[in-house]
């Protein structure tokens, strides 16, 4: 049974994080009250993190329910993880199973409505998937790591499904989570150059099976050259335009690039870059809904080298601590755990 109050912490900005005492919600109809076990840091937080934020932020959360509302099935101690967005469930995105293209979103977990960084918080029941005994850090990777790079994965293979070589712009935590999903979605043996400055990220891309550009010491092209990469498509996890233009200017005929990281743009010739070598460029947005089935099926038979992924935790207690240390880089998934 949940308790009626809970500390929470509360991101005020400037890089601080206070705690203070509110009432636990309760779950209205088709809503799980879930008592929170996980949640992983994102870059993506870094504004929450330094201009503080109106609702309690985290949407890498995984957790138990502790109480349904009205009309939820789910059971009372099923572990899980949240989809980032609250879907409709019936435009027309939602019924062809694009969750992650919801013509009528009502919110983001963790962006406008308080998550997963708290002990309790209220997720509709639809936005909810069970994961068995998969539980606490481990769930977590379902989601940004696992759902966001196998999803980049995905949508390169639809413009280019005979892929043979790729190329990954950023050793953070999503880009490991694309190398790692390229290995178990294209093939061991498929080579996945990653690029980056920092070298204890490159070492862990290594590790995964990766092989290393280390943009300190190198040119990204002097760096493929070495590995013997000429990219058929390339991921960019930056969001960064000189890291676009580069891995666009590195890839194959037929070759695509597919955006992951939001932030700068990107400056194209149309006739050169893109018609002449038949080139594409995409956008990959998180994951749908539809794929976390298969990537928990993907979890258990690589549960060992997928965990390789995270490598701080921290309680709740030190959530400042974890985001210090993940801004300052050197790390792979952070989370937080309570």
């Amino acid at each position: 049974m949940a308790p009626s109050m809970m500390v929470t912490p509360e991101f005020v900005g400037g890089g601080r994080v206070r705690f203070v005492e509110r009432a636990v919600p309760e779950p209205g109809e088709g809503q799980l009250l879930l008592r929170l076990r996980a949640n992983a840091l994102c870059g993506s937080e870094r504004g929450q993190f330094q201009q503080g934020s109106t609702v309690t932020p985290g949407h890498e959360a995984a957790g138990e329910v502790a109480a349904a509302g009205p009309g939820a099935e789910t059971p009372v101690g099923a572990n899980g993880v949240v989809f980032l967005m609250d879907f409709c469930g019936v435009c027309r995105a939602c019924r062809l199973g694009f969750t992650n293209q919801c013509h009528h979103k009502r919110g983001d977990f963790g962006f406008s409505r308080d998550g997963g960084y708290g002990p309790y918080a209220l997720v509709r029941e639809s936005a909810f998937f069970t994961t068995g005994d998969v539980a606490g850090a481990e769930a977590t990777l379902l989601l940004d790591v696992m759902g966001t790079g196998g999803h980049a994965v995905g949508r390169a293979c639809l413009a280019r499904p005979d892929i043979e070589s790729l190329l990954i712009s950023g050793a953070g935590p999503i880009g490991l989570g694309a190398l790692a999903m390229a290995k178990l979605l294209l093939g061991h043996s498929v080579p996945v150059a990653i690029a980056d400055y920092d070298p204890i990220r490159l070492k862990l891309a290594e590790e995964l099976g990766g092989l290393p550009v280390a943009l300190a010491d190198e040119s990204l092209d002097a760096g493929l050259a070495r590995a013997g990469v000429s990219p058929d498509a390339a991921i960019d996890t930056t969001g960064k335009q000189a890291a676009r233009q580069s891995a666009m200017a590195a890839l194959a005929r037929r070759g695509v690039l597919v955006c992951v990281g939001h932030g700068e743009g990107l400056t194209l010739d149309v006739s050169s870059d893109l018609i002449a070598p038949e080139r594409a460029v995409l956008g990959s947005e998180y994951f749908r809904f539809d794929e976390l089935p298969g990537n928990l099926l993907l979890f258990h038979e690589h549960r060992d080298y997928l965990r390789r992924i995270i490598t701080h935790r921290f309680p709740a207690a030190r959530i400042e601590e974890a985001f210090e240390t993940f801004f300052a880089g050197g790390t792979g998934k952070v989370v937080i755990e309570q």
